[in-house]
């Protein structure tokens, strides 16, 4: 299963994205939010964060909202 991860710092539109491990967009100034089997799980953990938070379009497709 993957480790996830997001974005300490907000996108242009307010969204704090989460990122799979491996992506080729992953910021450097991140929360490790650990390993979930998917995405959906991962942005609910990103959530207790940012409420803002979104799936990268990238890496997370199926949770990508904006």
């Amino acid at each position: 299963m993957p480790r996830y991860y997001v974005n300490r710092n907000a996108q242009a539109n307010g969204d704090h994205e989460v990122h799979k491990e491996g992506c080729d967009w992953m910021p450097s100034s991140k929360i490790d939010l650990r390993i979930f089997s998917n995405c959906e799980s991962a942005v609910a953990a990103a959530e207790n964060y940012y409420s803002t938070a979104d799936g990268c379009e990238h890496c997370c497709k199926a949770c990508h909202n904006s």
